[in-house]
């Protein structure tokens, strides 16, 4: 069955919304990711649940342990009904850790999937609902860090994705 332009719109404004997510969180930047969520959202991760202000806090000291993270989303499946949606984003988060006392970083590398209850208010698509289904996780070892001759991510706002060509 064809679908119709505006479930098409809604699914890719959906899509958006799942890589603001990520970007929030590889950034460090806790107003995108308040901005993902309706003021009255709910948050499932198993090892956390709670509401939008209790799961800021959380991600803003849990990030802490990390030098750095990147979420990368694959499959995402959406179903639309009206004004209310219902998404599976999988994603790989690989998590790295400062080095240890032997000079050694980890990589914590996970993937998930985000079970989400997403609605348009005032025009806009935001979770009301979101669940971390945990599929595998493995920690590697950094045998090497190669540190290339390029710019490094930055994980806030004066990272060079904020920049805008003139």
């Amino acid at each position: 069955m064809p679908k119709a332009i505006d479930d098409v719109i809604a699914e890719a404004e959906i899509r958006e919304l799942q890589m603001r997510y990520c970007r929030a969180v590889d950034r460090m930047d806790f107003d995108l990711l308040r901005g993902c969520f309706h003021p009255d959202a709910q948050t499932d991760y198993g090892y956390f649940g709670g509401d939008v202000d209790a799961f800021i806090a959380a991600a803003r000291e849990g990030l802490k342990a990390y030098s750095v993270t990147t979420h990368f989303t694959g499959n995402q499946l959406i179903e639309i009904d009206g004004d209310s949606a219902w998404a599976e984003h999988y994603a790989i988060a690989t998590h790295r850790t400062p080095a240890d006392e032997q000079g050694r970083e980890r990589d914590f590398v996970t993937s998930v999937r985000y079970i989400d209850a997403i609605a348009r208010r005032d025009g806009t698509w935001k979770l009301t609902k979101r669940r971390l289904i945990l599929d595998w996780s493995r920690i590697d070892i950094v045998e090497q860090n190669i540190v290339l001759d390029v710019e490094m991510a930055r994980r806030d706002r004066s990272d060079v994705s904020y920049e805008r060509p003139d």
